[in-house]
């Protein structure tokens, strides 16, 4: 495990993506061989699955777009797996209170346990009405995702097979898990998308359940009732109907990939409510951001450049910036309240949760679940189970390592060179800051990550030698600062450095080692 070399992460990327066209084999071998029923009644459509799985680019199967539409498909074949066991149980009511014990642990990122036990209980009255719901569900989406992962291909697939007409439910409900607006349809795998026209009758845009995409070899339309609306020709081209918006790149970014999606708005309770206009100012700012992080830690430029792909403005306020495991590469980044300094934190602590993911993929790093919330984190100063001690100790590692580089880089740039890069002395200043907080909050939880190993067995081989290499990189980054923490004391700085320090104190008295029998 090579945690900062490029052709290691090349060579892991590469296994990843074998792995996922190889887990969509898998699955599509398991509908036709063992949950035949279930495909049949879902209408899936697995001969289909597969031609698309042959007709993406290799590379596809490590983006956001794919891993996310296969990662969905193996969530529906768990949970048609789930439905045949409850029809075999003897004691249903035993069984919802054991799988929702499992939902505790296995569906943190989605709303799978909500609408299983929209009780906040183990309800076994009506669970299986409520499984056959999300089956159906998810049968729908992974279908009408598969339909323009490839545009086209459907048309083709008719032609080939012979059929005349292919019938797809239809939903063009807001997708705010991929930035994608109420009335857009997600097309291709870097973010294009499709925007329904204007001239369709309003009253048609409420009972999206009715509407179906009908599929033929000449192209695709949507029918609502008796009315039919074009969206794609097929002919001897490819034509769209409604109006196409082809993904925004990112001049200047070093791989060409990286693209911008709209605007992901939410309200004032935090909750996502649309998806709006790209801030004009953002692709300057996170073309600004990358060419100070390519001048500043090349390394870390690489890094980026080899896992993100998609940027999706947040506008939320105490919303901080999030990314999906399941999404590789799709990061919803806070510009609205942030700085110039904080967007160059966000993209790089967003990529570090791509990077851990993808080593979480590779190597077993704990043992179990562990989704006891045991461990105080300086971060969120709250108790957190082990998972989340150590995505913030390898993310916040990450962030200690920009920000020693930002402050070396510097010093050797004067202020009038730093501004026209879109620095200030300012700026500087608190990265210093921010990396001398950041080692203080790592070595904490590096402690408590060494006991989980050492005392409790929670960690693998590979966890700690993970936790190895981060307790090594920020002694180095620590070393590295040394010079600089005499003037963020006498900074108007110092006073909340010295607090910080303070409460992980306090909190090291309060939560301590944890002890075995309080487990």
């Amino acid at each position: 495990m090579e945690l900062f070399d490029q052709r290691f992460l090349d060579a892991l990327l590469r296994e990843f993506r074998e792995t996922m066209r190889k887990l969509l084999g898998d699955l599509c071998d398991d509908l036709e061989q063992h949950y035949v029923r279930a495909t049949a009644s879902l209408g899936l459509p697995v001969g289909y699955f597969r031609l698309v799985g042959a007709s993406l680019p290799q590379e596809s199967f490590s983006g956001w777009k794919v891993v996310g539409w296969i990662e969905e498909l193996n969530d529906l074949v768990y949970f048609i797996d789930l439905q045949e066991q409850l029809e075999r149980e003897q004691d249903p009511r035993g069984f919802a209170e054991a799988f929702f014990a499992e939902c505790e642990e296995q569906f943190y990122e989605n709303s799978y346990k909500d609408e299983l036990f929209p009780t906040g209980l183990p309800q076994a009255r009506g669970f299986s009405s409520r499984l056959s719901r999300l089956c159906t569900k998810l049968a729908q989406h992974v279908t009408q995702e598969a339909l323009f992962l490839v545009p086209g291909l459907p048309c083709a697939w008719l032609r080939r097979t012979g059929r005349r007409v292919w019938r797809v439910p239809c939903d063009l409900s807001p997708d705010f898990e991929q930035g994608v607006g109420r009335g857009c349809l997600s097309v291709g795998l870097d973010g294009a998308f499709c925007q329904l026209p204007r001239l369709l009758p309003r009253p048609l845009l409420g009972p999206w359940r009715k509407a179906m995409w009908w599929v033929r070899p000449s192209g695709i339309c949507l029918q609502i009732g008796r009315d039919e609306f074009p969206v794609l020709d097929y002919g001897s081209s490819l034509r769209w109907r409604w109006t196409y918006h082809p993904p925004e790149p990112v001049s200047g970014a070093r791989t060409g990939k990286l693209t911008i999606g709209p605007s992901l708005i939410y309200s004032k309770d935090k909750v996502p409510i649309r998806i709006g206009a790209t801030p004009a100012d953002f692709p300057p700012r996170v073309q600004q951001a990358l060419a100070i992080l390519e001048q500043a830690w090349p390394e870390g430029a690489g890094l980026f450049a080899a896992l993100t792909s998609r940027l999706v403005p947040l506008r939320a306020r105490g919303v901080v910036s999030f990314s999906y495991r399941h999404r590789p590469g799709l990061s919803f980044i806070n510009c609205f309240d942030r700085d110039d300094l904080d967007l160059i934190d966000d993209l790089i602590h967003e990529n570090s949760h791509h990077h851990l993911n993808l080593l979480l993929r590779k190597y077993v790093l704990y043992r179990g679940d562990r989704n006891l919330e045991m461990f105080y984190s300086p971060w969120r100063r709250s108790l957190r189970p082990i998972r989340g001690i150590l995505h913030a100790a390898f993310t916040f590692t990450m962030g200690a390592m920009l920000f020693e580089r930002l402050s070396s880089w510097a010093s050797g740039v004067d202020n009038q060179a730093l501004r026209r890069v879109g620095l200030s002395a300012r700026d500087v200043l608190r990265a210093r800051f921010r990396c001398l907080e950041e080692i203080e909050s790592v070595r904490y939880s590096i402690q408590d990550l060494e006991y989980a190993a050492r005392r409790l067995g929670w960690l693998t081989g590979s966890g700690k030698r993970l936790v190895a290499m981060l307790a090594a990189e920020i002694s180095k980054v620590e070393r590295k600062m040394m010079p600089y923490k005499q003037a963020v004391l006498r900074s108007k700085y110092g006073p909340a450095l010295r607090r910080h320090v303070k409460e992980l104190r306090r909190a090291r008295k309060t939560y301590g080692p944890v002890r075995l029998r309080e487990v």
